[in-house]
């Protein structure tokens, strides 16, 4: 599922994401087609602008589908510093612009996560959500 309200960037990662092997299930401009598309599909993965037409909702969106349909989300942003503290839920977040290597590099990392719930070395221009990161303290020598 997409959520971005630029419309030829929504076609453009439509068209990335179908090349890398995922239906792309719809595309939301706001919070109230976001959140139809996701109680009619129930996406396995979301690419949500945090952004949108509607004021800085999608936030609020992704932890309204990541409780209740356990979508992965990765935030699309031009503002990093407007991604909320925890990530609300999110695996990350891209920074705009991308490319189609950084965006096919995370679906990679986003459908390992979803498929085997483990996090795999982030993507270049991914910015990994803390809640997914180990404590220092924790990682062993090499």
């Amino acid at each position: 599922m997409i959520v971005e309200d630029q419309a030829l960037l929504a076609m453009e990662l439509e068209l990335v994401l179908g090349e890398s092997g995922c239906d792309v299930v719809g595309c939301a401009m706001d919070k109230a087609g976001a959140f139809a598309i996701a109680e009619r599909e129930r996406p396995d993965l979301a690419l949500i602008d945090v952004n949108l037409l509607d004021g800085m909702t999608g936030p609020q969106i992704a932890q309204r589908i990541v409780s209740d349909y356990g979508t992965a989300v990765v935030f699309l942003t031009a503002n990093p510093e407007q991604i909320p503290e925890g990530f609300a839920g999110a695996l990350g977040a891209v920074s705009k612009p991308f490319d189609e290597q950084t965006i096919r590099a995370v679906v990679g990392f986003a459908r390992q996560f979803i498929l085997h719930r483990t996090v795999g070395d982030p993507p270049r221009r991914f910015r990994l959500a803390p809640w997914l990161t180990t404590p220092p303290e924790d990682i062993a020598p090499h």
